[in-house]
């Protein structure tokens, strides 16, 4: 396509979501390489996001941008692409999250090296969306998250610890927290090696094992299971395996929390850019997919959604990369801090316009004798 033909097309699109080329607002772009119109055509979002990290436009506030985009669904004038459609025969005749390739993401995304996740977390190095009701601070949300965690599957009321396993468990923030609070002793599972070494570490003289193993060679048995923030990495050839598996280890009488985020519609396949730079394999699953993976294995007692919650998480994660950029410039480089920049608040303006959301999905064997009174 001409590049004139493509610019006027981009900017009639544009229209649509209050989004000016060269305008003065917060949400309005900047080009810099007028060979952006035709990339984006040919190679929708993934262009969009190679392009922003080799400098071809700009954006005062990304977040701002990624919210009308999103709000306005333009993407779907670029779902039937070369880079989709690619995308999509890959993910259909592989299964990316295979056993195999367990521990890929964690050698492209969370062993990046843990002075930039120390930088960019809140004290406890919590990885997943916080808990904003009443609390101010990232510290706060995040430890509300974490208890309210714990009160889910009924720490709070148990008179003696509780063995819990942790799939997916980061740094072992879950860990250290139920093993501080509430006396509980944690097996913690991840794929990345630094948050292996890290999470031990951290949990040094509590009853905390943080182990580097993918969940399906897990066989113990437990009292309740939790997955913050994993299970987006499991994959929908995968869900029934995952499902299955925390069945064999959950006790009968026990609860899985399950938080993950999740989509508005079930999908195949993840978004081009994000798999390409940031998660490898990753996959948001929903709701429809989740209930078809758990039927047989699982009542489902509670679902809460506070997927709002995560546009707050994900800005003041970018308010402390952005700070302590200067330490970490010399390491990463100007491109990945480009890339970083556009992932979070790509995503801060995804969750403002809910286009994903956030669950916390409580479920039991054999449904709770009397019902499930957990708490919100």
């Amino acid at each position: 396509m001409l590049v004139a033909s493509a610019q006027a097309f981009i900017e009639e699109l544009l229209k649509k979501a209050d989004v000016t080329i060269g305008g003065s607002r917060p949400w309005d772009i900047t080009v810099h390489n007028e060979r952006l119109f035709n990339r984006v055509i040919r190679n929708g979002s993934l262009g969009l996001g190679e392009a922003y990290m080799d400098g071809w436009w700009d954006v005062p506030e990304l977040d701002q941008f990624f919210f009308r985009i999103l709000l306005a669904d333009l993407g779907k004038e670029f779902r039937f692409n070369w880079s989709t459609i690619s995308h999509y025969l890959h993910a259909t005749f592989s299964n990316l999250q295979s056993g195999s390739r367990a521990f890929v993401v964690g050698e492209a995304h969370y062993d990046l090296g843990n002075d930039l996740y120390e930088a960019m977390l809140d004290r406890r190095m919590v990885y997943t969306c916080g808990y904003w009701e009443n609390v101010t601070t990232l510290d706060e949300a995040q430890e509300a998250k974490l208890d309210l965690v714990c009160r889910k599957i009924g720490l709070h009321k148990v008179g003696q610890p509780v063995r819990i396993l942790d799939t997916g468990c980061g740094w072992g923030s879950f860990a250290k927290y139920a093993a501080e609070k509430y006396g509980a002793s944690v097996v913690g599972v991840t794929v990345s090696k630094e948050q292996a070494a890290l999470g031990q570490e951290r949990c040094k003289g509590l009853p905390v094992e943080i182990r580097l193993q993918d969940y399906r060679d897990v066989s113990e048995t437990f009292d309740h299971i939790v997955s913050l923030g994993m299970f987006e990495h499991v994959g929908v050839k995968n869900y029934r395996v995952y499902f299955e598996v925390v069945n064999h280890c959950l006790k009968n009488d026990g609860l899985f929390l399950l938080h993950t985020i999740g989509g508005n519609r079930s999908v195949y396949t993840a978004e081009p850019w994000i798999t390409k730079y940031i998660f490898p394999g990753g996959m948001m699953p929903s709701i429809a997919q989740i209930g078809r993976a758990t039927e047989g294995l699982f009542v489902v007692e509670d679902v809460h959604n506070f997927g709002a919650y995560y546009d707050p998480t994900l800005i003041a994660w970018f308010k402390n990369f952005d700070a302590a950029w200067p330490s970490l410039h010399a390491k990463y480089g100007d491109r990945f801090y480009r890339m970083w920049k556009y992932y979070l608040l790509a995503c801060a303006g995804a969750f403002r316009a809910r286009d994903l959301q956030l669950w916390q999905i409580v479920l039991s064997k054999n449904g709770v004798p009397g019902g499930y009174t957990g708490v919100r």
